[in-house]
């Protein structure tokens, strides 16, 4: 075989190798993926029930309700244009608050979402309270 047939070869392989491996990886993800969502997305009937996903926007001022069972919250999260009912059982990040921004992974299940975790957004300029 020559050298240059030997090189193309080579990276026919290695284009082959790679093209398996990213087809592998999205395969064993396909699962796992969690799409974002806002209300608005969400009341226009774009989310499926039950499908893993994400919901983003700001917790309603007003909303927060504590359970008496002292674990479980429930919430709306707003966009603007629409609100989404949502439900947590477990420890909400520090951060978590009335008109501040929240990224709630779940999914939808009878017209509420139902949070697995809840993560907390905060602007360019935080400070944290140990350091103001």
């Amino acid at each position: 075989m020559k050298p240059k047939t030997q090189r193309l070869a080579l990276v026919a392989a290695a284009l082959v190798a790679v093209l398996a491996a990213v087809l592998l990886a999205m395969w064993g993800l396909k699962d796992r993926a969690a799409y974002f969502y806002t209300p608005a997305d969400i009341a226009a009937g774009r989310a499926e029930q039950g499908k893993p996903m994400r919901l983003g926007g700001m917790v309603e001022r007003g909303s927060i309700k504590r359970v008496a069972d002292g674990v479980t919250i429930r919430f709306n999260v707003t966009d603007g244009e629409a609100r989404t009912p949502v439900t947590y059982r477990g420890i909400v990040p520090d951060l978590f608050g009335e008109d501040s921004g929240v990224v709630a992974e779940g999914r939808m299940r009878q017209g509420v979402f139902v949070a697995d975790t809840i993560l907390a957004k905060h602007d360019e300029r935080y400070m944290p309270p140990q350091l103001g």
